[in-house]
């Protein structure tokens, strides 16, 4: 099946990148967010970060009006499963909840699957096409050939809590956090430590506060409800980090200070 039109649930930091990505290959695109200050703050994202391709001469001054041209957006939201077409594949950029589930509630589980794009998704390469168990052949052949268009690298995963990189990723964050909370090395240490010691080009803490403290708990707390496993419980300070509103990026606060 041949996909020119889709529609983005979200005008945050993901749903913006997927919409500039998918706008810049061609596509047609229909943002929707809960208000039109939302939508225009998404849109005034995906300008900033399309001026930035042109400034560094990646892409030319016609090809970025182009990609905006392309992109409209909504506030309203109907029930997606009622009003789209039948043909219409439903894909979630969900990091770590169940596609099966999803799929179980929607009137087409057959065209229900997991796209799950990393942030910044303009310049991250992979996509995890994640597969319910009712996911059909021909809707992962769609959803693997939309995604090798947008200059993405897919690789299929089986639905499982965390999939494959937020399974690995996440309770490292999870125990750098502890060593924290420990006293045995300092935030600018322990970063120091895996970007040195382990190649990382940025260190767990950092990625924490890109990621969002809070979406960290959120996974941490659905690998260990789902695995029922203790090595997945969330480190006490993860959990103080939130109750104060400590998020990281987005909150001008996290391990790291972002006031400035």
């Amino acid at each position: 099946m041949q996909i020119s039109n889709i529609g983005i649930v979200g005008a945050g930091t993901m749903g913006s990148g997927i919409a500039q990505v998918a706008a810049l290959t061609g596509y047609d695109i229909v943002m929707q967010d809960v208000s039109d200050e939302v939508t225009s703050r998404g849109l005034s994202t995906i300008d900033k970060s399309l001026q930035r391709l042109v400034d560094r001469e990646k892409i030319t001054v016609d090809a970025k009006d182009a990609a905006i041209t392309k992109i409209s957006t909504t506030t309203n939201l109907s029930e997606i499963d009622k009003v789209s077409r039948p043909e219409t594949i439903i894909a979630s950029n969900t990091s770590s909840l169940s596609l099966t589930k999803l799929a179980s509630v929607s009137n087409r589980p057959d065209k229900v699957i997991g796209m799950h794009f990393f942030n910044p998704v303009p310049m991250m390469a992979l996509v995890e096409i994640i597969r319910a168990l009712q996911t059909s052949d021909d809707t992962f052949t769609t959803v693997d050939e939309m995604t090798r268009q947008l200059g993405k690298t897919p690789v299929s995963v089986k639905d499982s809590p965390g999939f494959v990189v937020n399974r690995m990723l996440v309770p490292m964050i999870n125990e750098a956090v502890f060593i924290l909370y420990e006293g045995i090395a300092s935030t600018d240490e322990i970063d120091a430590a895996m970007k040195l010691g382990a190649g990382h080009p940025m260190g767990p803490l950092a990625l924490a506060d890109m990621i969002g403290i809070d979406v960290c708990l959120y996974v941490m707390n659905i690998l260990l409800e789902e695995f029922g496993d203790s090595k997945f419980r969330p480190c006490p300070l993860l959990k103080q980090m939130v109750d104060a509103g400590y998020l990281g990026r987005k909150s001008g606060k996290g391990f790291f200070d972002y006031g400035q």
